[in-house]
C-alpha cells in the first residue's frame, strides 16, 4: 500500500456484491469533485452502484473529520478506484442435460480524500 500524505484519508469497502465494471461507471462520475458535492450527485444518480460508492465516500469524510480533524467542506476526492474481488462460480442446469455457468462478481472500492489547496494563502 502506498503511504498517505499528511492531509489524506482513505476508506475501503471490500466484497461489494456488484460487478466492478458497473461500479467504475459511477466512480468515474465523482472523481476529482468536492466530497460533499459528490454525495449530492450520487444521491440522484439512478444506478445501483451509487449507494455503495456514496457509503464509502461518507465513511472517508467521517474518518477525515474524526481522526485527522480536517474540515468537511475542504475535502476533495483525489483518488477513487475499483478493483475486482473474488468471483463465485456456480452453474444452473439447462435443457438437454447441459449446464450454464454463472459468475457472481464482487468489487473492492477505495476512496482517498485530501484537503483542497487554498488558493488565497500565498
Amino acid at each position: 500500500m502506498a503511504q498517505l500524505a499528511e492531509n489524506e484519508v482513505r476508506a475501503v469497502a471490500r466484497y461489494v456484491r456488484m460487478s466492478p465494471q458497473k461500479v467504475r461507471l459511477v466512480a468515474n462520475l465523482v472523481r476529482g469533485k468536492n466530497a460533499k458535492e459528490a454525495l449530492e450527485l450520487l444521491r440522484f444518480t439512478p444506478k445501483a452502484a451509487a449507494e455503495p460508492v456514496s457509503k464509502v465516500i461518507a465513511s472517508a469524510i467521517a474518518n477525515a473529520v474524526e481522526n485527522k480533524r480536517l474540515s468537511e467542506s475542504d475535502l476533495v476526492i483525489s483518488q477513487i478506484y475499483v478493483d475486482g474481488g473474488p468471483i463465485r462460480h456456480w452453474r444452473r442446469f439447462a435443457a438437454r442435460g447441459r449446464v450454464r455457468p454463472i459468475q457472481r462478481k464482487s468489487a473492492h472500492i477505495t476512496v482517498v480524500l485530501r484537503e483542497a489547496a487554498e488558493s488565497g494563502n500565498a
